[in-house]
């Protein structure tokens, strides 16, 4: 099969392509080309890189043909400069649908999150949800995956926590009363993921996904501290102290240490999916834990926080 991945070389969709590109499938990587973290997705066996993003359906179209299906991933969670939440989730959304009709792929799965919802006051959640509802409303064969927190290998989870636990040995929960977590394994994602695109399983359904253990951030952070050696101070916070640094990290660092997106998701727990909704089949369910070698094994090299992980000098280093 030829499978499309928007958002093809960020965290799940350079997992999935490899999976797919393992298994001996056709697979074109859809992204603006900034992401280079793992440039050497773009070299493997089965996988072409088209660096043209999601803001035109001729171009898009041009990379569906002859596809079978598209998983779409791309997406953000703060928004800056001319990447807002209503361009990169809602009209990319469409520009994706439109283009899989003209080039006559009749699947495409939606990664969204667990509690996309309308009307909530976070922008984040309500563009995730209006691109839920212009799939579903598409015509086309779908699969709305609403997922919680995804972590592994490469992610912002344990490579955040890593360099945060390098730099300064402090966490601050978010709020006075933490909320629950169901953290979900990228690779019990991609197996989802795959049984919805190869297989034509969840043909037409929202279904949620989270992770089999609910437990509290914290509880992982000292965890993680654990196996890399260090000692963490753990607090509370109010929840309108975490959206002051959010803003601040927004506006200094490439990958901010927390966006007002996350200080929303953790502020209300990412557990239960709002709306509610169908869970995958038992067969398909997330098996993996979140135990000690399974995070060893995916933890990133041991490095703090430093220049190069602020705006102004990655502009300058790119610039230059």
């Amino acid at each position: 099969m030829k499978i499309a991945i928007t958002g093809g070389t960020g965290f799940v969709g350079r997992h999935l392509a490899r999976a797919l590109a393992g298994g001996g499938h056709k697979v074109v990587l859809i992204a603006r080309g900034k992401d280079a973290r793992d440039r050497g997705i773009r070299d493997e066996n089965h996988v072409s890189f088209a660096g043209i993003g999601t803001s035109s359906e001729q171009k898009l179209a041009e990379a569906f043909a002859a596809g079978d299906a598209v998983a779409h991933c791309a997406g953000i969670n703060r928004a800056i400069g001319e990447q807002s939440y209503e361009r990169v989730h809602v009209e990319a959304t469409r520009n994706v649908v439109n283009a899989a009709r003209a080039a006559g792929v009749k699947k495409v799965v939606l990664l969204s999150f667990l509690r996309a919802r309308p009307n909530c006051g976070s922008p984040y959640h309500e563009s995730k949800y209006a691109a839920e509802e212009i799939v579903r409303g598409s015509g086309l064969d779908f699969t709305v995956i609403k997922a919680g927190m995804i972590y592994g290998k490469g992610d912002h989870m344990l490579d955040h926590l890593s360099h945060t636990l390098h730099t300064l040995p402090l966490f601050a929960k978010v709020g006075m009363k933490e909320k629950p977590i169901q953290p979900v394994a990228v690779e019990d994602m991609v197996r989802i993921l795959m049984a919805a695109l190869i297989d034509g399983r969840l043909s037409r359904e929202t279904v949620a996904v989270v992770g089999p253990q609910r437990m509290l951030l914290s509880n992982a952070v000292r965890q993680v501290a654990r196996l890399l050696g260090k000692r963490v101070w753990i607090f509370s916070a109010p929840v309108f102290v975490h959206r002051l640094l959010a803003r601040l990290f927004e506006r200094t660092m490439t990958v901010p240490l927390i966006s007002s997106a996350q200080v929303r998701m953790l502020a209300e727990g990412i557990a239960e999916p709002a709306p509610s909704c169908a869970s995958v089949p038992e067969d398909l369910a997330p098996r993996t834990r979140f135990e000690d070698d399974w995070i060893r094994a995916r933890l990133p090299e041991p490095k703090a926080f430093g220049r190069a992980d602020l705006l102004w000098c990655s502009s300058q280093s790119s610039g230059s």
